[in-house]
């Protein structure tokens, strides 16, 4: 299967929502409260349901259930939460992972499988281990960035959230200017990238009107191909050649040897920060305002989240009307009666 630069226009969303995480920092209080390393996104911190499940039940409002993938790690599947927590997923959906590479193989493998069903795919990425309070508000700002990226195929849309305060573990993005193109739209452009600074510098990054990154993307399945091959082409050549086992009764046994072979890399690092120079029209963001957002990546953040009357109060319901629902030009979810149990597959 050949990644190419594809052009066109896709009126199909597909989703990943990234689960392949070790949870390290939060291994510790997890321990402490079960007595084993389940890891974070797994465990029902807020509500009735893990953070896996919250993520499900968000992207679920947008992308229907037999376009939205799961990528986790094989070593995950040892714990029986996790195997029941997966095992009502629809058929196809549950990408495994020989072991965790960091943030960009477990993006380009589930994407291959989307790009080897739909080229021309728009995809939306959700990380797994995110408290999100107004999942509505949030679900129309990710509707507005597929917009965007209809209409702007070759762009990588982030989501980014005003800051409540300076936080060093976090990425910013620094907004830019209004491309022209889509002004008064909303999006602007990525003036600069911003992994994890100093504690002084995130302050003054809080002064020029930086936001959190959230680690929501939306893309052409094509663009991030391409990217990729930009910035990390022995990586990139790796997956291409790996596209041609996706689907097959070899994929297992490719998909290990490619693990074996590639470098971990991150996707903040190692593709975000470079972009805005090497790249600069590739990135926009959409500021999202009245969103309280926490990556409930450390036990400080888990107890910052826990402790608010808000987040104790918290409604299970749907309160607004999904973005989709007067809306043809985006896919909608599927209303299923009978779901499609699976038995999970070691790839």
């Amino acid at each position: 299967m050949k990644i190419a630069n594809i052009p066109g226009y896709s009126s199909s969303l597909w989703g990943i929502v990234l689960a392949a995480g070790d949870g390290k920092r939060l291994e510790p209080m997890v321990h402490s409260l079960r007595g084993d390393a389940l890891p974070k996104q797994f465990v029902n911190f807020t509500g009735t349901c893990s953070m896996l499940e919250h993520t499900f039940d968000r992207a679920e409002k947008l992308v229907s259930r037999e376009r939205l993938l799961v990528v986790v790690s094989r070593d995950h599947l040892k714990y029986p939460e996790v195997r029941e927590q997966l095992a009502e997923r629809m058929k196809n959906t549950v990408i495994v992972q020989p072991e965790n590479k960091g943030t960009v193989p477990g993006l380009l493998l589930p994407l291959l499988h989307i790009y080897r069903r739909d080229p021309l795919a728009t995809v939306a990425v959700f990380p797994a281990d995110h408290f999100i309070l107004e999942e509505d508000r949030f679900v129309n700002y990710v509707y507005l960035a597929c917009r965007t990226v209809e209409r702007e195929p070759y762009r990588l849309v982030l989501l980014g959230v005003e800051p409540e305060r300076p936080e060093a573990e976090y990425g910013y993005i620094l907004p830019g200017e209004e491309p022209d193109a889509l002004r008064g739209f909303g999006p602007r452009r990525v003036a600069a990238f911003i992994e994890k600074p100093a504690p002084e510098e995130s302050r003054m990054l809080l002064e020029r009107g930086a936001l959190w990154n959230m680690m929501v993307m939306i893309f052409k399945a094509f663009t991030v191909f391409n990217l990729t091959a930009r910035l990390a082409p022995s990586l990139h050549a790796e997956f291409e050649r790996l596209g041609e086992a996706i689907g097959t009764r070899e994929e297992r046994r490719k998909v290990a040897e490619v693990y074996r072979r590639i470098e971990p890399l991150n996707f903040s690092t190692g593709l975000l920060e470079p972009l805005p120079k090497t790249a600069p029209n590739s990135l926009l963001t959409i500021p999202l305002q009245g969103v309280l957002w926490s990556d409930l990546g450390s036990p400080r953040r888990l107890a910052s989240v826990l402790t608010r009357p808000d987040t104790l109060g918290r409604a299970r319901g749907v309160s607004t009307p999904p973005p989709w629902a007067h809306r043809k030009d985006i896919s909608r979810p599927t209303t299923r009666t009978k779901r499609d149990r699976i038995t999970l597959q070691m790839r």
